[in-house]
């Protein structure tokens, strides 16, 4: 008796090994560059399309149909095909960004004390270069270079006054002045800080924002926008069509701008002309492009407006999540991050499906305001605490 039950066990054994370790050997095995691929499918195995299905399998995008099947003869639903693609544009963006390549994967969940750097008073709007962060300083009346790998700061050019939007371009730094006469500074990264050289000062009153076509540069004063020569500063002011323009942006074929006047962000071509006014929300601020849509956060009820670039389609307008007051929205590839201005915080969204990401304190009383991204760090310009912020 006791060697038959000592026998069962042992076949029992064995079968339980033999299964354990035959769920641990892959099904169908192909050749894939010259590499023999395994895969947990029983059912690709000769597929022309093996190497395919692997490389989805591996990156993520597909898990099969189950554990052991990948069907690939039956037909795609258009629910499966959105949830392919939003995977495919998610890992690509995950995986070919700046953080993913420097180990970067860790999201932050507060502004750090040892991120902050102090620069001038009252900081604005802020853009990067690629490796230092250029910071328009509206009360001190000056532009603050800070290296973003670990926030020194470089140096401070002077005589920026009412410094407000930045923009770096053709080797160049363009700063416009908030004043009664609007202005328009230029800075050689290459010389000592200094004076900035004053490119125009005469243009329409409280010149804000800035951007560029690759050609002109492009600015929002008080009721107009000026097309300005970026390198002897004669400018075009135009007035039809704008009633109090404040942010602006190239997508690479057109200049958009947001208009708190009416509560339109505006399509313009080369002259200037409005090619196609899309409703967004009361008072528009500072937008962003994210390749394909344009954020616009709105600060007066709230939320954020997404636009579809390509032909002016309002997607979502996204409310919740911490907005309160949204003053810039920024890009660093895969997030977008929004300033709140009124609740000293700022809110962040995933760019390919629009999911909410949560909001993340700034500090009591800094008032976060500009923002931008240097590929790895989103960095935030704090205007009750005259510093800058790295999230």
């Amino acid at each position: 008796m006791k060697e038959k039950l000592r026998s069962a066990a042992l076949l029992c054994l064995t079968v339980t090994v033999l299964l354990l370790t035959s769920s641990r050997i892959p099904a169908d095995t192909g050749t894939c560059s010259g590499a023999m691929t395994s895969l947990p499918f029983t059912d690709v195995m000769g597929n022309i399309f093996f190497c395919s299905i692997a490389e989805a399998y591996f990156s993520g995008l597909t898990n099969g149909t189950t554990p052991t099947t990948y069907s690939p003869d039956d037909f795609v639903r258009r629910d499966q095909m959105s949830a392919f693609t939003t995977r495919t544009q998610h890992s690509a963006l995950r995986r070919g960004s700046r953080r993913g390549a420097l180990a970067q994967w860790a999201p932050p969940t507060s502004l750090p004390v040892t991120g902050r750097i102090d620069v001038g008073s009252t900081p604005q709007l802020v853009a990067s270069d690629g490796a230092d962060l250029w910071v328009a300083n509206g009360g001190s009346g000056t532009v603050t270079r800070v290296r973003a790998s670990d926030g020194s700061v470089i140096g401070a050019w002077t005589q920026a006054i009412g410094a407000s939007g930045v923009l770096v371009a053709r080797g160049r730094v363009y700063v416009t002045g908030a004043t009664v006469a609007g202005r328009l500074y230029r800075i050689d990264p290459a010389m000592a800080p200094g004076p900035v050289f004053p490119l125009n000062t005469a243009l329409p009153n409280i010149t804000v924002a800035i951007a560029t076509d690759g050609t002109y540069v492009w600015t929002t004063n008080t009721a107009s926008i000026s097309r300005v020569d970026p390198d002897i500063g004669t400018a075009n002011s135009i007035t039809t069509g704008f009633s109090q323009p404040q942010g602006i942006l190239f997508d690479g074929t057109n200049i958009w701008v947001t208009d708190i006047g009416d509560n339109f962000l505006k399509k313009i071509d080369i002259t200037g002309n409005v090619l196609q006014k899309v409703p967004v929300g009361f008072a528009p601020q500072f937008p962003v492009f994210d390749g394909s849509n344009i954020w616009v956060p709105n600060i007066n009820d709230n939320s954020v407006t997404v636009v579809r670039a390509r032909d002016g389609m309002v997607l979502a307008t996204l409310t919740g999540n911490g907005l309160s007051f949204p003053r810039q929205a920024a890009f660093d590839g895969q997030r977008i991050l929004v300033t709140n201005f009124g609740g000293d915080s700022v809110s962040l969204w995933n760019a390919t499906d629009l999911t909410p990401l949560g909001s993340v304190s700034t500090g009591p009383g800094t008032s976060p305001y500009g923002a931008c991204s240097d590929g790895i760090n989103f960095w935030i310009t704090l205007v009750g605490s005259t510093q800058l912020a790295r999230f």
